[in-house]
């Protein structure tokens, strides 16, 4: 009795530890400073949970690890679920088809092109290509930490994938302004983008939300209508990784079982169960049956839980279990960050004119 009362007050003790560091990113993430640069408290919670990883971890009980490690797995699982509360169905679908169908071929192929390149052209592990390229293709730290309950990977391959959001999507959202500004809102014919089709390439092609919502600030004199279509078409990104992450569950389990093939071995469906509930947390949502100012301190406290999940996510994050990997996802994430520049600007164009 004595030693399951000891186990519970170390399991609580870690969930403790990581909340305060989680409230450290949150108020570091509140200046004015960080802002400017988009950076979320997601981001910064890795940045503070690997450098404890790597410098303090020694200092500090060991028996707290079942409560760090119950943070960046369960509490993970219920923030995303409650992350359904950021989204309704009537704003997704206020960008009409265009903006659906710019959402979908842009993260299917971004998705598949960086698995692809990441796992056979520089040989990295499959679930590290997977990660690198649902942060890409999806919504950011958000989307890896989704995809990596269903892969059942290990932290320091998530930390790598947020690390490749948060270099390129930086990028990107101090480029596209420019771009923006000096090209594509003065020039003639195919180049040409209006406020709308501007606001829909955004959207469906910058890594984080956080970043989605900087580049029409950066713009001077842009339209409501550019950060409006921007930030819908990003929910409608983020809203497709339920399907995308029950396709993946699926493709595990076949893949699976094409492997243990002979063996004897019966593969698992895998399904994430979170992402099917997060989708039903998304369209009660569109219900409007709960008022908007407690669905906004939901999600104050949801990005609260999230911020914990990825400090400790962070925690489990040791430079030593990099060695090996080289500049292979820093190749990867530079190809699809292209092809979601490039690409997604063919795309977007296409979409708009024809439909």
């Amino acid at each position: 009795m004595k030693k399951l009362i000891l186990s519970n007050k170390n399991y609580i003790s870690g969930v403790i530890f990581v909340a305060i560091f989680a409230a450290a990113a949150t108020f570091i993430a509140d200046q004015n400073i960080i802002k400017t640069l988009g950076l979320s408290p997601l981001v910064i919670g890795i940045v503070i949970g690997i450098f404890y990883a790597n410098t303090l971890h020694n200092k500090f009980p060991a028996q707290w690890e079942s409560g760090i490690t119950f943070s960046a797995k369960k509490i993970l699982r219920f923030a995303i679920v409650f992350y359904g509360f950021r989204i309704t169905f009537q704003a997704i679908s206020s960008v009409g088809l265009e903006g659906f169908l710019v959402s979908l071929i842009m993260l299917s192929t971004t998705f598949i092109f960086g698995t692809w390149l990441g796992y056979k052209i520089f040989g990295m592990e499959k679930d590290t290509s997977m990660l690198n390229a649902s942060g890409a293709s999806v919504c950011g730290a958000a989307a890896v930490l989704a995809t990596e309950p269903v892969l059942k990977s290990e932290e320091y391959k998530a930390a790598i994938a947020v690390s490749m959001v948060v270099l390129f999507g930086t990028i990107a959202m101090f480029l596209y302004p420019v771009l923006y500004s000096t090209i594509f809102e003065n020039a003639s014919g195919f180049l040409h983008m209006s406020p709308r089709e501007f606001g829909i390439y955004v959207g469906g092609t910058i890594h984080e939300v956080a970043q989605v919502v900087a580049v029409p600030f950066c713009i001077p004199g842009a339209p409501e209508e550019m950060a409006n279509n921007a930030v819908i078409v990003k929910m409608t990104r983020v809203i497709m990784i339920a399907p995308m992450l029950i396709v993946l569950g699926i493709y595990l389990s076949y893949d699976s079982k094409k492997q243990g093939k002979g063996s004897g071995e019966k593969a698992k469906l895998v399904i994430p169960w979170f992402a099917v509930y997060f989708i039903g947390v998304a369209g009660f949502n569109s219900l409007h049956l709960v008022p908007e100012n407690t669905v906004a301190i939901i999600n104050e406290i949801d990005t609260f839980l999230l911020t914990m999940a990825m400090t400790a996510l962070g925690m489990g994050t040791r430079f030593a279990k990099f060695k090996g990997l080289g500049l292979a996802p820093i190749y990867t994430s530079a190809a699809m960050f292209a092809w979601l520049m490039i690409g997604g600007f063919a795309v977007t164009k296409f979409v708009c004119e024809v439909l």
